[in-house]
C-alpha cells in the first residue's frame, strides 16, 4: 500500500492539548477531515489502556484507508496488528524492530541531524520524522530546534544514500506556517513528503475542519511562489497588456510586498502599493 504522508496527525491525550475532548472523537472528526496518517502517542498509559484505545482506533482509522502507527512500543502495535511503529532516538532501534515487526510493517524514526537520518535509513526505517523546526509545547525533551534551514539541509544530505524514503517535518507547524515550512525546506533534489502536527488539530474548536484546512495548504503550492515561465514576456507592449491582471492577482492573492523606493517618487510608489 502506497502511504500519503501530506498530514500526518500524532495525537496527544494530556489535558493540556486534549482539554476535556474524548480522544476517539478527535481522531475520527480529523480522519473525516482528511488526515492521511495517524500516530498513537501515549507516554503515561498503562499497557492494556493502550492497547484497548489503539484497537478503537484502529477501527476509526481502518475504513478511511488511513494507516495507523503506534509510538514507541512494538508490543501494542503487534497486539492490535497496527499498520507500524515510530521510533525516537531513546527508543528501540530500527533494526531489533523490523526483526521483532518483520517486513511489512511501516517503521518510522525521528531524526534531528544528518547523521541519524542516515543511521535510520540504512537500518531499515521506512520514513522520517524530521525535527523538531519549532518550538512547541507538546515535546519539551527536544534536542535542537531545526528551522527549515536545518531540515532542508537534512534532506539534502538523505539524497546520497542509495535509499530514499518519505520525509515529514515536526514540530510547531500549524495553518499559518506549514506552507512556508513546505516551501522553505525543499532541498535540491528532495522535499518533504508531509507534515506532521499535534496540537494544530488535537486542540482544534473543530478537528474535522482543521484536518480539512492543512489538508489544502500542505498538498497546493503556496501562492507566494513564482511560477516558472519557459518564455518569460520582455516586449514592452506584451507586459502593459498583461498588467491589470497582474494587480488583480495580486489583490486576490495578497502577497507581502516590501516597497523600497525613495523620495523622488515616494508618493507614486505609495499609490501602487495602495492601488494592490
Amino acid at each position: 500500500m502506497e502511504i500519503d504522508y501530506s498530514v500526518y496527525l500524532v495525537t496527544d491525550s494530556t489535558p493540556a492539548i486534549l482539554g476535556r475532548s474524548n480522544l476517539e472523537d478527535v481522531v475520527r472528526a480529523a480522519v473525516e477531515g482528511g488526515v492521511t496518517i495517524v500516530q498513537y502517542r501515549d507516554k503515561l498509559s498503562d499497557t492494556g489502556h493502550l492497547i484497548q484505545t489503539a484497537q478503537s482506533l484502529r477501527t476509526i482509522c481502518k475504513p478511511h484507508v488511513v494507516p495507523l502507527i503506534i509510538n514507541d512500543r512494538v508490543d501494542v502495535a503487534l497486539a492490535i496488528d497496527a499498520d507500524g511503529v515510530h521510533l525516537g532516538q531513546t527508543d528501540m532501534d530500527a533494526a531489533t524492530a523490523r526483526q521483532l515487526l518483520g517486513p511489512k510493517m511501516i517503521i518510522g524514526v525521528t531524526v534531528s541531524s544528518l547523521t541519524e537520518a542516515v543511521t535510520a535509513i540504512e537500518a531499515g526505517a521506512d520514513y522520517l520524522g524530521i525535527g523538531t523546526v519549532y518550538t512547541t509545547s507538546t515535546k519539551e525533551d527536544t534536542k535542537a530546534i531545526l528551522g527549515t534551514a536545518g531540515v532542508r539541509e537534512i534532506l539534502d544530505g538523505i539524497t546520497g544514500v542509495e535509499r530514499v524514503v518519505p520525509t515529514v517535518a515536526i514540530g510547531g507547524i500549524n495553518a499559518q506556517n506549514v506552507q512556508h515550512v513546505m516551501f522553505k525546506s525543499q532541498a535540491r533534489r528532495k522535499r518533504l513528503d508531509g507534515v506532521a502536527v499535534v496540537s494544530a488539530v488535537m486542540a482544534a474548536t473543530n478537528p474535522k475542519a482543521a484536518a480539512q484546512e492543512l489538508r489544502k495548504l500542505a498538498t497546493e503550492p503556496p501562492g507566494f511562489t513564482i511560477e516558472s515561465r519557459p518564455h518569460p514576456v520582455t516586449r514592452v507592449n506584451d507586459l502593459l497588456r498583461r498588467v491589470d491582471a497582474v494587480v488583480k492577482d495580486l489583490g486576490d492573492k495578497h502577497p507581502l510586498c516590501h516597497n523600497m523606493t525613495n523620495l523622488v517618487v515616494q508618493n507614486f510608489a505609495a499609490n501602487v502599493a495602495l492601488s494592490m
